[in-house]
């Protein structure tokens, strides 16, 4: 038979106001009974019934984190940031993948909230307003990852993706390219991944080189954009001399795509990626890309959403972390 909070009580030679209180680590109980009591808990095998527990303090000690692609190689990595802080604070966490679906998002969001989640670590493929408006109706307590809204209503931890997208444009100008193809997401996405295009089109005007419509791609960030894209691109285009890409599964995409029309990277055509997932290392060409702060995105994240929990003051609402181009063999 299990044990109980009475048991423990018994053992620790305490009352079960005192063991109640070591289990929701208020501070009045001196650290010698706190000892006891993690002994006697310890001892016995004791757990605690997570769901009254929950129904009498409102709290489940769980965290939801929302992702909009699990196929993806740069989400988990930002999980395992999340989970190694939810960890330390002995937090739960429950994984969702939206599978860029925006209604899944909305579904995922009013589970999490049937749930009794603490809070959510929210990384959308969008941030319209009718994906905001059901996080502020359903109440979640809610950190942003990746992108932040315009209104800057919610806590968020960022790199600048305007600023990236253009230095990863300009790197690709100063090689002296000027036939410059983009595969990436519509800049009405309204998230980080948008914001990439702006950045490589202010680059483009800024160094004085002409949009050309014709070697514009938009999709998702998934191989499969990447290869519809310069596929799409070199049936109208005459010729191509750099590809700059929204992510590096779709620089992937476009590479292969590229050795099927007998183009080689990078003596023919430089490409860029984005985010430096692991396999950006060790694809062939070694891809150039724009290198994120995965693991730190996500334990910042967690951070800051357990202080909101435990209604603690956040020093700073929106952290805009630094980024680097890690320069490889897909660039001359």
């Amino acid at each position: 038979m299990a044990a109980s909070i009475k048991d423990v009580a018994k053992e620790a030679g305490v009352s079960i106001a005192t063991v109640s209180r070591v289990l929701n680590d208020i501070d009045v109980v001196n650290e010698e009974t706190k000892k006891k009591v993690k002994d006697a808990i310890q001892k016995l095998g004791y757990r605690p019934n997570i769901v009254a527990r929950s129904l009498k303090t409102q709290r489940t000690k769980t965290i939801g984190i929302l992702i909009p692609d699990i196929s993806s190689q740069f989400y988990p990595e930002i999980v395992r940031g999340a989970e190694d802080v939810s960890n330390i604070y002995d937090y739960n966490v429950i994984l969702c993948n939206s599978d860029l679906d925006v209604e899944k998002e909305k579904e995922y969001l009013r589970v999490l909230k049937e749930k009794m989640v603490d809070g959510v670590l929210y990384m959308s493929s969008s941030l319209k307003t009718e994906v905001t408006d059901v996080i502020k109706e359903l109440g979640l307590k809610t950190v942003l990852v990746e992108s932040s809204d315009k209104e800057k209503f919610f806590p968020s931890v960022t790199i600048d993706n305007v600023k990236a997208g253009y230095e990863s444009a300009e790197y690709i100008i100063k090689k002296g390219n000027k036939e410059i193809a983009f595969v990436g997401v519509d800049p009405d996405a309204g998230n980080a991944w948008a914001d990439r295009y702006t950045g490589f089109k202010k680059a483009m005007e800024d160094n004085g080189l002409e949009i050309n419509e014709d070697l514009l791609f938009f999709g998702d960030l998934r191989t499969e954009t990447g290869i519809k894209g310069i596929s799409s691109i070199l049936k109208k285009a005459s010729s191509i001399d750099a590809v700059v890409c929204a992510s590096d599964e779709i620089a992937m995409g476009v590479i292969n795509n590229l050795r099927e029309h007998q183009l080689s990277v990078p003596q023919d055509v430089d490409v860029i990626g984005f985010n430096n997932i692991y396999a950006a290392s060790v694809y062939y060409p070694n891809l150039t890309t724009v290198a994120q702060p995965m693991y730190d995105m996500g334990s910042i994240a967690m951070r800051m959403l357990i202080k909101l929990i435990n209604q603690k003051t956040l020093e700073q609402g929106h952290f805009v972390l630094d980024y680097e181009i890690i320069e490889r063999d897909s660039t001359k």
